[in-house]
C-alpha cells in the first residue's frame, strides 16, 4: 500500500502531498515514516537554488545511508541529507558560531520546486541526496509559496512534515 506524507508551511498554510519512495528509497522513507511529525525553521537553499529545508536532529536508529540519490533534483523532489554540526557550524546555516561544542549528526529534509537544481557547495564539493518522496498534489501552490519565502523571508516560518492518509479511490 503506498504511503504519503504532508509537507506544510504553517504561517502560510500552504499543504503539499508527497508519495513515499518505498521501492526506490525503503530505508530513508521507512526512517522519516517512522519519525514523523518533524517540525524546525524553514531556510531557503542558498546553492541549491529552488529548494526550502528544514534542519532536525538526527533520528533514525542507524542512518539509511546513500539510496535513490541524485545531485540534480527536479521540482516535486522530497530529499534526506545528514551533516555533522561541524559541517554547518555557520549562521548561513541555522547555526550561530559556537553553538555547538560536541560533533552531532544533524538531517536536512528538503523540497525542491522548481528546475534547475545542483547540488555543488562551492566550500565541500557535492552534496548528493535521497530523493525518499515526490510531491503528487499542491506543487504549484507550494512552489508559489517557496518564492514567498525566497522574496519575502523565511522568519518565523515552519516547515512540517506529518503523515497524510491516502485518499484515492
Amino acid at each position: 500500500m503506498a504511503r504519503y506524507i504532508n509537507i506544510t508551511l504553517e504561517k502560510r498554510g500552504v499543504t503539499c502531498k508527497a508519495l513515499l519512495h518505498d521501492d526506490a528509497a525503503p530505508r530513508t522513507a521507512n526512517a522519516v515514516w517512522d519519525a514523523l511529525p518533524l517540525s524546525g525553521q524553514v531556510f531557503h537553499g542558498k546553492y541549491a537554488r529552488n529548494e526550502i529545508y528544514n534542519l532536525v536532529p538526527a533520528f533514525a536508529p542507524a542512518e539509511p545511508g546513500a539510496e535513490n540519490t541524485t545531485v540534480t533534483p527536479i521540482p516535486g523532489d522530497v530529499c534526506y541529507f545528514t551533516f555533522t554540526s561541524n559541517d554547518l557550524k555557520t549562521p548561513s546555516h541555522g547555526y550561530e558560531a559556537g553553538s555547538t561544542d560536541s560533533v552531532q549528526t544533524i538531517v536536512d529534509l528538503a523540497v525542491f520546486y522548481g528546475r534547475n537544481n545542483l547540488l555543488l557547495n562551492g566550500d565541500t564539493g557535492w552534496v548528493p541526496g535521497n530523493v525518499f518522496a515526490t510531491i503528487v498534489e499542491g506543487l504549484d501552490e507550494m512552489a508559489a509559496a517557496c518564492q514567498d519565502i525566497w522574496m519575502g523571508g523565511a522568519r518565523d516560518e515552519t516547515l512540517t512534515y506529518s503523515r497524510a492518509v491516502d485518499t484515492t479511490p
